[in-house]
């Protein structure tokens, strides 16, 4: 048996909601995750959860502790510090890939949660982690193009 004065938030205070109603808010924030790159409004997530959209708010910023809009901006951040760091994309084409549609509104939210705007984000991971070039190789040898059965040029 734990200590008295040890207890969890559930065993103090009992659940923020019940079992059908954050399995129905799993699936709208789902819904959210799953479709962060393209225009989503909030009562087509609240439908997927069968609340009104006021409460459908409510309810998702009670129980994961963060608005529907914060959770979307925060999936979109991630995905798009990502695709900064990794592919040589420029920065209008991971706007709109990310589910933006306008570059300033892009970069100025970029710039309040990261810092930096994404073209310097891009910049600085890249002085850190270069992305080596790929070498184009011309000559393949006969006998590699016989045994997968490429046709000779």
């Amino acid at each position: 048996m734990p200590h008295p004065l040890i207890y969890t938030a559930p065993q103090r205070l009992g659940p923020l909601v019940d079992d059908e109603l954050f399995r129905r808010l799993c699936r709208s924030r789902d819904y959210l995750a799953a479709g962060f790159d393209r225009p989503l409004r909030l009562a087509d997530a609240a439908r997927e959860a069968y609340l009104s959209p006021y409460h459908y708010h409510r309810l998702f910023a009670r129980t994961f502790g963060e608005t529907p809009h914060d959770f979307l901006t925060r999936l979109r951040m991630d995905r798009a510090k990502r695709l900064l760091a990794r592919e040589q994309l420029p920065v209008t084409e991971v706007c709109f890939a990310v589910g933006y549609e306008s570059l300033g509104s892009f970069s100025a939210r970029f710039r309040s949660l990261v810092g930096r705007s994404p073209s310097e984000y891009q910049r600085a991971v890249r002085r850190l982690f270069p992305v080596p070039k790929l070498a184009v190789y011309r000559f393949v040898p006969a006998c590699f193009l016989g045994y997968w059965g490429a046709r000779q040029i």
